[in-house]
């Protein structure tokens, strides 16, 4: 069983920057695709972007351009950097390990762990 802790979390006005870590321990997914899912008040769970153990990485068109993820494969971490952010990414942003390599599978059946979530707010 892996385990994800997400961090980084916080406020932030409109057209500011946050990043958001998450560290995984346990039974680690070193070969394994990484990513970011968050969830709206009232929405369901989206998908934000994910990254290969190779570095390959694959983003919602919704965020493509202003959020870059990355991961260290030595310390079992994933970074998603936002800039550029709108009050419309305000979510619970969750960490998320999938069962396969590829970061194109980005149904939330590939993903068979997730972190607990941190808040992203984004004011006007």
């Amino acid at each position: 069983q892996v385990q994800l802790v997400e961090s980084g979390g916080g406020l932030v006005q409109a057209e500011g920057s946050l990043r958001l870590s998450c560290a995984a321990s346990g039974r680690t997914f070193s070969q394994s695709a990484m990513g970011w899912f968050r969830q709206a008040p009232g929405k369901e769970r989206e998908f934000v972007a994910a990254i290969n153990w190779k570095g390959g990485s694959t983003y919602a068109d919704s965020v493509k351009g202003r959020f870059t993820i990355s991961r260290d494969n030595a310390k079992n971490t994933v970074s998603l950097q936002m800039n550029s952010l709108k009050p419309e990414d305000t979510a619970v942003y969750y960490c998320a390990a999938s069962r396969y390599e590829s970061d194109s599978v980005v149904s939330e059946s590939a993903w068979v762990s997730w972190g607990q979530g941190t808040q992203v707010t984004v004011s006007s």
